[in-house]
Order: C-alpha cells, then sequence, then structure tokens
C-alpha cells in the first residue's frame, strides 16, 4: 500500500497513492459515515485548476485526488514526487470500491448522467458483483441548481440508506460536486469520469497497452474529435511545457490562489 501525501502538479495538489490505499481510505470513510470527497484527475483535470483560481481552490480541498492519467503520475515523479506503480484510473477505482463495498455490506448511490446509462451501468455493475446493492440512482439535470434543490437532492441520497455516492457529471462539474455534497451528505462522494460511459458499454475502453503508454488520450480522440480535439490537442501541449518549466525549476505555481472561498456553483 502506497499513501506518500499530497504533491503540487502545476498547483494542483495530487495524491501519491495507489489503489490500495485510495479504496482503504474510502473503505474507512464509508464505515465512518464521514464526509469525505474523491476525484481521479487526468490532464484535462488538472488544467481546470491551472486555468481557474477558483476551481484549483476546490481542487485542492478535496480529500482525495488520485492520478487518473499517465502524464498525471509521470510528473509527480518528475517534480520530485515518489515512484508509483500504475495509476488511479477512475474507471478501474469505481470497480475496486465497488466490490469493497459488496464485501464491506456498503450501499451506493450513482448520481449523473442520464436515465437509460444508469439502468445499463446499474445492472452492469450488480452483474459483475453479485450482491452488491445500488440504493439509488438520479439523472444530472446537466446545470446549476440552487441551494434549495441541493438541499433535496442530498436528502434524497442520505434516505436512499447509500453509504458511498459516485457521481458521473463530466469534468469539471463531478468535482464541483464533490466538493460541494461532501458535508452535505457526510458519506464518500467519487468523481470518477468517463467510468459510467464505460461500464455501461456506451464506450469502449482502450487496450491495456495503450492505456500503459500513457495514449489513451488519442484512443478517445478518435472516438470523439469534435468534442475532444480541444482538449487533447491544445491542453495536452501547455501541459506539457508547464511541467516541463515546474521540473527544471523555471516556474512554480501556488497551491492557494487569490480566492480564499470560490462562489458555491451547487451542480447538479
Amino acid at each position: 500500500m502506497i499513501d506518500k501525501g499530497k504533491h503540487n502538479v502545476l498547483g494542483v495538489l495530487v495524491d501519491a497513492v495507489d489503489y490500495d490505499a485510495s479504496v482503504d481510505r474510502i473503505r474507512t470513510a464509508a464505515l465512518a459515515g464521514a464526509g469525505y470527497s474523491v476525484s481521479a484527475l487526468a490532464v484535462h483535470g488538472v488544467m481546470t485548476g491551472v486555468d481557474d483560481d477558483e476551481h484549483r481552490y476546490r481542487l485542492n480541498h478535496l480529500d482525495l485526488v488520485t492520478p487518473d492519467g499517465q502524464p498525471v503520475r509521470w510528473a509527480l515523479r518528475w517534480i520530485g514526487g515518489p515512484p508509483l506503480p500504475d495509476r488511479v484510473y477512475g474507471p478501474e477505482l469505481t470497480l475496486r470500491v465497488c466490490e469493497m463495498a459488496r464485501d464491506n455490506n456498503l450501499s451506493i448511490f450513482l448520481y449523473g448522467s442520464t436515465p437509460d446509462v444508469l439502468a445499463r451501468l446499474s445492472q452492469n455493475l450488480q452483474e459483475r458483483f453479485p450482491g452488491l446493492t445500488i440504493a439509488g440512482t438520479e439523472s444530472s439535470r446537466f446545470g446549476s441548481t440552487s441551494e434549495a434543490e441541493q438541499r433535496e437532492i442530498a436528502a434524497r441520497i442520505r434516505a436512499s440508506g447509500a453509504a458511498i455516492t459516485f457521481a458521473g457529471l463530466g469534468c469539471p462539474r463531478q468535482e464541483v460536486f464533490a466538493y460541494e455534497y461532501r458535508d452535505l451528505l457526510e458519506m464518500p462522494v467519487l468523481a470518477v469520469g468517463a467510468a459510467f460511459d464505460y461500464h455501461a458499454g456506451l464506450l469502449k475502453e482502450p487496450p491495456r497497452w495503450v492505456q500503459r503508454g500513457g495514449m489513451q488520450w488519442s484512443y478517445r480522440l478518435l472516438q470523439d474529435p469534435k468534442r475532444l480535439w480541444y482538449r487533447y490537442t491544445v491542453l495536452n501541449a501547455r501541459y506539457l511545457s508547464k511541467v516541463l518549466m515546474q521540473r527544471l525549476k523555471l516556474r512554480s505555481y501556488d497551491t492557494d490562489g487569490p480566492v480564499a472561498v470560490p462562489k458555491p456553483l451547487r451542480h447538479g
């Protein structure tokens, strides 16, 4: 089990952890009924914090930020962090947490996406993990919610009896959700990227060798070039140049920024 604390990657605090440590932290919080916010961040997620001071504040106040992409894992090492055997990838973390939840009689809640995706995802997860209890599901509103609506959503999730909530809202909305709902729900809230679409069978995951080589971005770009071209060309190039500058100590990156407390966005 590897758990070597948080490290500054372009101003975003990323945890140097492996899967075992991540699942153990989530299990501990779930069994204690404690709020615990989690995100698996790839390059795009890190860059949302680089480009937005308020969002960087949110990311740096999440309890656990795992290195979802290989380029984030490599950056941790290049800037002086500990070597990690693998990234902690949102879709894989989802499966491992579901297995842990089943083994510990902890029910889960699925929030986000559409009713059709949630139905397929629920079926696939229960087939893969017989005995897993899915306490409830709720599709995204694909927009902001009022403070009253946010309290109502949290009340429905708590009333379901769930011990862990997965949020599949897309980056950065799901990180905002994890940040804002952490204390409202008093349970682990996991922002897990494309896990919903992958495990519902809507997207095909790339081969393992593509993932290990850090080329998953190119595979996804081929799947949806119109939507992802900017994320995986311009943002990737900016990320690499900034990591190089941090590695060579030509530039330092602030983990706090000028914003003390960001405005609540109340995504749902």
